[in-house]
């Protein structure tokens, strides 16, 4: 099974795409967003990158879940619309976070990596909510993704989940205009693919070692469990 890949396409298209028209151009994706999952799972041999590289600051600050002098770090990249990693989410993080992360053996950063313009107007309604709030916005946008991410009009769903964060609806329609934001969300995917060879979601990186695909809490305890001892 094969993680979810960029087409050339659909990265042309993301790198057209204006944050004043992000809205209606989510509205004309949602066929290329479900076409862009494909079947995942683990299994790319692990390749390693610096972590001094990988943890050098990007175009958005990290969000660090856990202790930030935790000696493990995971990094993930991940689309808003990928569905793999939403099933990460939903089934393995939590066990991942009550075991390695809640405990301050590890810490955990997500970064974005949106494989079409809906999953970048999710992560840029996650920025919008705040630092604090972000990685919540996030997890709600993945136990809900198929409520807006495969659907003919997901501006309204989405809309609908924004609000329960607390956005007015020019809140949301400024978030989703937001030039700056929208281009460093932009810039931290084509870094990302760039510099560490990512080109696919989710993709993980486990003290600089790289993991591909919808990972079971086995796969990770397989990782974490050497470099604890």
């Amino acid at each position: 099974m094969k993680p979810v890949r960029i087409a050339a396409a659909m990265t042309r298209s993301f790198r057209r795409a204006a944050p004043a028209g992000l809205v209606a151009l989510a509205l004309a994706t949602t066929a290329l967003a479900q076409g862009a999952n494909a079947p995942s799972g683990a299994g790319a041999a692990p390749a390693v990158a610096p972590v001094d590289q990988l943890m050098e600051p990007g175009p958005l600050p990290d969000i660090v879940e856990g202790s930030p002098s935790a000696a493990i770090t995971i990094i993930e990249y991940a689309s808003m619309t990928c569905s793999h990693c939403a099933a990460f989410h939903e089934e393995t993080w939590p066990s991942l976070k009550a075991k390695y992360v809640d405990t301050g053996k590890a810490k955990f950063i997500l970064r974005e990596f949106p494989l079409d313009p809906l999953a970048a107007a999710g992560f840029m309604l996650a920025r919008c909510a705040g630092p604090d709030k972000r990685d919540a916005m996030i997890d709600r946008l993945f136990a809900q993704q198929n409520s807006w991410a495969f659907v003919d009009k997901p501006v309204e769903p989405l809309l609908a989940l924004a609000e329960k964060a607390g956005f007015s609806q020019a809140d949301f329609e400024t978030c989703l205009k937001n030039q700056q934001l929208y281009d460093q969300v932009n810039q931290t995917r084509d870094r990302a693919a760039e510099r560490f060879a990512i080109d696919s979601t989710p993709t993980f990186f486990v003290n600089g070692q790289k993991l591909t695909g919808e990972l079971a809490m086995s796969d990770f305890d397989k990782v974490l469990a050497p470099l604890l001892k």
